[in-house]
């Protein structure tokens, strides 16, 4: 039997290479996957619900573990192709999935295509977002994020839920799912808010916009949560048909985004 030694990469000069990785924001992005799967196996069994809300617990893991990695200096390659992986699970496949169980069934194979489409819009998204990381602006995103997309298809199941409308079979949610698709493969460009410098001292009137969004949202949760995250999206939407904001003010980096540096997770070892 060949030596396991034998089996791991070398160098050049021989040497082994070692796996290190920052492992606190890394676990959040496995939460985040843990949700999404968990999410899929309550849509098969038909716990709509339970897999919305866990839909939305990724996404709450899936803003810990990017500010995690900038408050600690902890951002790598890894980190990076780790978070694009468990995204397309948690916020692809997962509420692709639950719409399809839940509203599209009737349609047959439409309905099964309108939901693929979503999967395959943000999983190309994911990519693109992956390949324009240095080039494109930091503070704004191309094309609706992946996460917010998701965001909107489980907050719209749970909006449905507490008005008791009537989802399945119903045109509008087909169609909501082939536009989210086409957004997040556009151009239309989205504020990303990594500017916010949550340290910063700013006017009281934010405190007091902050106040009322709190007390909108605690009224009726499930309702005003789809109300904020399909507003965003169609804000985005409206400003890159209209072609309106075409010289932004120019924002300053991302204050938690560290300065570029040449680390490696695969270094060498050295023995002893």
């Amino acid at each position: 039997m060949q030596d396991f030694n034998e089996l791991e990469e070398k160098t050049s000069s021989g040497k082994k290479i070692g796996m290190y990785i920052y492992i606190l924001p890394n676990m959040m992005t496995i939460a985040n996957l843990f949700c999404g799967f968990y999410s899929i196996l309550q849509t098969f069994a038909g716990e709509y619900k339970i897999a919305a809300i866990a839909i939305v617990i990724a996404a709450i893991f899936d803003q810990l573990d990017g500010r995690l990695a900038r408050l600690t200096r902890a951002t790598s390659q890894f980190g990076a192709e780790l978070d694009s992986l468990c995204d397309a699970v948690s916020f692809g496949v997962a509420p692709a999935l639950l719409v399809y169980q839940w509203a599209l069934l009737p349609f047959g194979r439409l309905g099964m295509m309108a939901s693929f489409l979503f999967a395959a819009c943000g999983v190309l998204r994911l990519a693109r977002f992956n390949v324009q990381v240095g080039v494109v602006e930091k503070n704004y995103f191309q094309g609706l994020p992946i996460p917010m997309a998701a965001g909107i298809v489980a907050s719209a199941f749970l909006a449905f839920d507490d008005m008791a409308w009537e989802a399945k079979g119903g045109y509008s949610l087909l169609f909501m799912m082939i536009l989210l698709g086409l957004v997040m493969v556009s151009n239309f460009r989205y504020r990303s808010f990594k500017d916010l410098d949550l340290k910063q001292r700013l006017p009281f009137r934010y405190l007091i916009l902050g106040l009322i969004i709190l007390f909108l949202v605690a009224l009726r949760p499930e309702a005003m949560l789809f109300v904020l995250f399909f507003g965003y999206a169609a804000t985005g939407a409206i400003f890159g048909i209209l072609r309106l904001g075409k010289k932004y003010k120019q924002i300053p980096t991302s204050v938690y985004s560290p300065a570029q540096v040449d680390e490696k997770d695969l270094q060498e070892e050295h023995e002893d």
